[in-house]
């Protein structure tokens, strides 16, 4: 008796962890694109971030340290990170909370190439702003890949480059890439 009411324990456990689906990682990569046809260098990678995605019940998130972003020149680095763009000192983190807002669309049990709708919150420079952005969710095995790119204004954000001459894009674009595995 004693072993089939473990036994029933243990299954009805591992039932509600698989029901739970929420998948984590670490590494994570945003892409910050704020090129123009004066500049092509306001481009940077972090490939630290860390995402999560609920296949159940269709949360999604990302957070980034924001001095993490790698420019290839350090002249923008820097500017990046100063007080009157980024201020990566006093808001050392850039965060989106959002959900799959078509999630019946998206098999996670069965192979294939799904397109979702998400939307949520994003926060940068310590403004938060609604947000909404098409991804491409790939299922290929126990693996869930996904991937996003929309613009923002950084005006929204309270970050001025008013003063780069045209070299820096007033709306970046941002694409973000995450695998699940």
């Amino acid at each position: 008796m004693k072993k089939t009411i473990m036994l029933f324990a243990l299954v009805g456990i591992t039932t509600i962890s698989f029901a739970q689906k929420k998948r984590t990682t670490t590494s994570a990569t945003i892409t910050f694109d704020a090129t123009t046809s004066k500049d092509a260098l306001p481009k940077a990678d972090n490939k630290t971030v860390v995402a999560s995605i609920n296949t159940k019940k269709g949360d999604v998130a990302f957070e980034a340290i924001m001095k993490s972003f790698a420019f290839s020149n350090p002249k923008i680095q820097a500017h990046f990170n100063e007080p009157r763009w980024l201020d990566t000192e006093k808001f050392p983190k850039g965060t989106f909370k959002g959900k799959i807002t078509n999630l019946s669309a998206v098999n996670f049990a069965k192979d294939g190439t799904y397109e979702a709708d998400v939307t949520g919150d994003l926060t940068i420079h310590g403004i938060t702003k609604p947000a909404s952005s098409k991804a491409t969710i790939v299922v290929a095995g126990k693996s869930v890949s996904t991937s996003s790119e929309f613009t923002i204004k950084l005006a929204d954000y309270g970050i001025d480059v008013s003063g780069s001459a045209g070299k820096i894009a007033m709306e970046p674009k941002i694409m973000v890439k995450a695998d699940f595995k």
